[in-house]
């Protein structure tokens, strides 16, 4: 099968599209990139969020997300805070100069998805909000079975 017709590679390939331009819009304007971006947007600008929650929720390695928050750190657009009843957890919080660089990448966020929106058919958008959460929920159920399958032990 040629990849120009498999699902996957038209998903990868629009990703890639969105990820350059994100990281070109991100680095030229506010000196940041779009992983930065996702990781502010998906802290809670009032109570903080604890910071094994954010990598999942973005689909962030954790080797990649705590180098990131170390970055945030040293920019001092985070803060991170041991939790006072388990010590074993941290929170991460926004700094004031961080909530600002928030507010930049969502409205980079915003922009992009109001030109989407403008340029594409609400029908149209409607339909592919449909099939993407139809491909999720089809990889999930494939992860899940995957995952059940006993584990190849090879031999060294």
């Amino acid at each position: 099968m040629r990849k120009e017709k498999t699902v996957d590679f038209h998903i990868k390939w629009a990703w890639h599209a969105i990820s350059r331009m994100y990281n070109t819009y991100a680095s030229r304007r506010y000196g940041m990139t779009m992983a930065i971006g996702y990781v502010l947007l998906n802290i809670d600008t009032e109570t903080g969020t604890p910071a094994t929650k954010i990598g999942p929720s973005i689909g962030m390695e954790p080797r990649s997300l705590t180098r990131t928050l170390k970055t945030l750190e040293e920019k001092g657009w985070i803060r991170r805070e041991i939790d006072e009843n388990d010590k074993r957890f941290v929170k991460v919080f926004l700094t004031e100069e961080g909530r600002i660089k928030r507010d930049m990448a969502r409205e980079g966020v915003i922009s992009f998805n109001t030109m989407l929106r403008e340029q594409i058919p609400l029908e149209k958008l409607v339909i592919f909000f449909e099939v993407i959460k139809e491909i999720n929920r089809l990889v999930d159920e494939e992860n899940n079975k995957i995952k059940a399958e006993p584990q190849i032990q090879e031999e060294f």
